[in-house]
């Protein structure tokens, strides 16, 4: 897998660890592609072939003077993340899509709503104009909205972005609507084919993981010029990497207290949950081996699974460094989440709800707040501090957390605070921490919290 084209900024300015973390979502982009819009009312979807010409965004190079007009050649690029979603629906036909869709009895995977879902922009035959295609996979418009209103009109003045956001275009510069489109595959939705299941992954689906500001960094193929900035104001990589923290909370809780989601028959739905609190080496060695440390901010009875709350941690961290006046009640709330999973199913689902609720509550303020230069700063210290190292007890979010810092000193360069030299001197212990948590099997905490505090040390000396 070769480093994906930044436009934005060079990943050897900054020295950005994308190759580790293209690893870390590899599987991921091998079978699910990012997200698809599902039919938007009776809005037409013309079809990638209907954005390819060479007087829009079809040229060989990057050389437009408003967009690049480079963006199918990004699309398709065949190694890169950046075209995983060209090449979503082809790896249906592929021996795993095959083998997976073959185990849960779906026929051809690449027929199966339950796959095209998040793999082609699955749309129904009224809504597909005359050049659509559901074998081109996820297509512009699973990201940028179908175009049937807008496609002729978008390019011409007197349009501005606001009319073609009216006319149908998905405003991606919004976090929050960047947040759920993604989401809709990169966690799951109530939507036809979009929700992985324990039994997909059990059948050899690849694990599921989600964090806006890297995943847009990895699909980017736009500018950040004067042109983009006038049109949709320059974007802050806190603002995406905190609101996507928070509707990732909003929208697995939201999912969960759904009992159609939350159950699988007799058992809960276990994709919910933390899959390395239970997939371990079983041994009857006469010292045990325990697969967890105790989290002090989970509260459940002792052989439970954990929730999956990786990105709980995250925006526990945000909300305590940037939103402070709601920190203490989101914490609450997810105290009471996780205590009630050991009570019932009807109380976990309420306090579900709950959660949920706060977490929007945070998206919203996340969103909606003015940024100063140094919020980075309190939210790595936040991160890395004595308060919050305790909860990074288990793989997925101490994954989380390193990409958090990563993704946080990258935006300290962007805007000039830290230079690139000084990043890259403290790069040798963000790797470090890439190291401990690069192989779930082999993953050493203790290790990682050395190198975590170390880096964020380092960071916090730049301040």
């Amino acid at each position: 897998m070769t480093t994906p084209k930044l436009h934005w900024l060079p990943v050897e300015a900054t020295g950005r660890n994308i190759g580790f973390v293209a690893r870390i979502v590899a599987a991921l982009f091998m079978l699910l592609a990012v997200p698809t819009s599902i039919a938007n009312g009776n809005a037409t979807y013309e079809g990638v072939a209907s954005c390819a010409g060479s007087t829009c965004h079809g040229r060989a190079e990057g050389n437009g003077t408003v967009v690049r007009q480079d963006e199918i050649a990004t699309w398709q690029e065949p190694s890169s993340p950046g075209g995983a979603h060209s090449r979503a629906y082809a790896v249906l036909a592929g021996k795993r899509g095959q083998q997976i869709a073959s185990t849960l009895g779906l026929g051809k995977a690449t027929q199966a709503p339950a796959c095209l879902g998040c793999h082609a922009t699955y749309v129904p035959s009224a809504q597909r104009g005359d050049r659509f295609l559901t074998s081109d996979g996820v297509g512009c418009e699973s990201c940028h909205g179908p175009s049937g209103e807008w496609l002729a009109a978008h390019y011409a003045r007197p349009a501005t972005h606001a009319s073609n956001v009216a006319k149908g275009l998905t405003p991606l510069e919004n976090p929050q609507a960047r947040a759920n489109v993604c989401l809709d595959c990169h966690y799951g939705s109530a939507k036809t084919g979009q929700f992985v299941t324990h039994s997909m992954m059990a059948a050899g689906h690849p694990r599921v993981s989600f964090e806006l500001d890297l995943f847009s960094a990895l699909q980017q193929h736009h500018d950040i010029d004067q042109d983009y900035t006038a049109r949709k104001r320059a974007p802050n990589a806190l603002r995406f990497w905190a609101v996507g923290q928070a509707e990732a909370v909003k929208r697995a809780t939201s999912l969960f207290a759904k009992p159609k989601f939350g159950s699988e028959g007799a058992f809960p739905q276990l994709y919910f949950y933390d899959c390395h609190s239970c997939h371990r080496t079983i041994t009857d060695a006469q010292q045990r081996k325990l697969t967890f440390e105790t989290n002090p901010a989970r509260p459940i009875p002792f052989g439970n699974p954990p929730f999956n709350d990786e990105n709980i941690i995250m925006l526990s961290a945000v909300a305590g460094a940037l939103v402070p006046g709601q920190a203490d009640s989101f914490r609450a709330a997810s105290r009471d989440f996780h205590r009630a999973m050991g009570a019932s199913a009807s109380d976990a689902r309420a306090a579900a709800q709950t959660l949920s609720r706060s977490a929007d509550a945070l998206s919203d303020a996340l969103s909606q707040r003015a940024y100063a230069n140094a919020d980075a700063f309190r939210v790595i210290d936040i991160i890395s501090g004595e308060a919050t190292a305790a909860r990074f007890t288990d793989y997925a979010g101490s994954v989380q957390a390193v990409m958090a810092i990563d993704t946080l000193l990258n935006a300290l360069v962007k805007e000039g605070r830290v230079s690139v030299g000084a990043a890259a001197g403290i790069r040798r212990d963000i790797n470090r921490a890439y190291a401990a948590v690069s192989e779930p099997n082999g993953y050493r905490p203790a290790d990682f919290r050395v190198a975590l505090r170390s880096a964020s040390g380092a960071i916090g000396r730049l301040r």
